[in-house]
């Protein structure tokens, strides 16, 4: 059974850093990519950023560009997300999820909806505080 755990995050103030990591195990499949979103009360789940395991390409969502980074370690088979200048704006539920099947080009245009990744954590609790 495949499981995605989150850690990492916490409580922090804004204009401060915090680092989530996602491992995966139990996979059956080889992993095509692995993304982040996140909800806020009230709102939708909404992409964050993503990486592809093989060609490391990575993608973010216009409001991150800049101050987060996604990367990978592949011996672990974990995912990082380095979250940089936080802002209060930026408080939510932080979800890692996996894609268990090759996208080929088409990841370049549906690397942002949830409906591409296969399974999913069970979340870690972001809070930034003005």
């Amino acid at each position: 059974q495949v499981q995605l755990v989150e850690s990492g995050g916490g409580l922090v103030q804004a204009g401060g850093s915090l680092r989530l990591s996602c491992a995966a195990s139990g996979r059956t499949y080889s992993s095509y990519a692995m993304g982040w979103f996140r909800q806020a009360p009230g709102k939708e789940r909404e992409f964050v950023a993503a990486i592809r395991w093989g060609a490391a390409s990575t993608y973010y969502a216009d409001s991150v560009k800049g101050r987060f980074t996604i990367s990978r370690d592949n011996a672990k088979n974990t995912v990082y997300l380095q979250m940089n200048s936080l802002k209060p704006e930026d408080t939510a539920i932080y979800y890692c999820a996996d894609v268990s099947r090759s996208q080929g080009i088409l990841f370049s245009t549906t690397y942002f909806d949830t409906r591409t990744y296969d399974y999913w954590g069970q979340g870690t609790q972001v809070t930034v505080s003005s």
